[in-house]
C-alpha cells in the first residue's frame, strides 16, 4: 500500500500542537488511489459475509459507505451528537486531542449478523472501542482501517475489549 501511503500528507500541530495530523484527502480526491483503497479494504472482508458496516462520522463515512455497497451490505452511520432523528444510544469517546460522543439510532442494528466497523484511521482506539459499545458484542466481526498509527496502542484498546479482527492498509510505526 505504499502508493497510498506516499499520498497522506503529514500537517502538523492539527488540530491542536503537538498532533501531527494525517491527511487522507489527497487519496480520496485520485479516483485511481481512491478505487485501489476501497477495492483493497473490501478483498479483506469479502469471505466473512458481512450485512452490515457501521462507520464513523464522518472521515469513516467516505470509505465505510462504498466499502459497504461493495460487500453488499447495509450501512449504519455513527453520528455525532443530535444528528440523529429518532431515539438513540449514546458513547463517550476519548480523543487524542479532546472528548466527544457517538449515537445510533436503537433499531439499527436489529437485523444484522456480522457487522464490520469501518473508520479511516486508527490512532488512540477511542472511537473504534466507543463504536463497538454501540453494536451487541456478539455481532461485531471485525474493524478496518485505512491508517494506523501503531504508536499510539489503538489496536492494543481494541484487542482488549474484543476477540474481533483488527485490519489496517497502511500502518505508520
Amino acid at each position: 500500500m505504499k502508493k497510498i501511503e506516499c499520498e497522506i500528507i503529514e500537517v502538523q500541530d492539527y488540530p491542536i500542537p503537538g498532533i501531527v495530523f494525517k491527511d487522507l484527502t489527497p487519496v480520496w480526491k485520485d479516483q485511481d488511489l481512491f478505487n485501489i483503497l476501497i477495492d483493497k479494504m473490501t478483498e479483506i472482508w469479502v469471505e466473512c459475509e458481512i450485512d452490515t458496516v457501521a462507520s464513523i462520522e464522518s472521515r469513516g463515512f467516505v470509505v465505510g459507505a462504498p466499502i459497504a455497497y461493495k460487500l453488499n451490505a447495509g450501512f449504519v452511520p455513527l453520528r455525532k451528537p443530535n444528528k440523529l432523528p429518532r431515539e438513540v444510544y449514546s458513547q463517550a469517546v476519548s480523543l487524542e486531542y479532546g472528548e466527544t460522543e457517538i449515537q445510533v439510532h436503537k433499531d439499527a442494528f436489529q437485523e444484522s449478523k456480522k457487522v464490520l466497523i469501518i473508520d479511516d484511521l486508527l490512532a488512540t482506539g477511542g472511537t473504534a472501542t466507543a463504536a463497538f459499545k454501540l453494536i451487541p458484542e456478539n455481532l461485531v466481526t471485525g474493524f478496518g482501517f485505512m491508517v494506523e498509527l501503531s504508536e499510539l496502542n489503538g489496536r492494543k484498546k481494541i484487542e482488549e475489549i474484543s476477540d474481533a479482527r483488527i485490519e489496517s492498509l497502511v500502518i505508520y510505526d
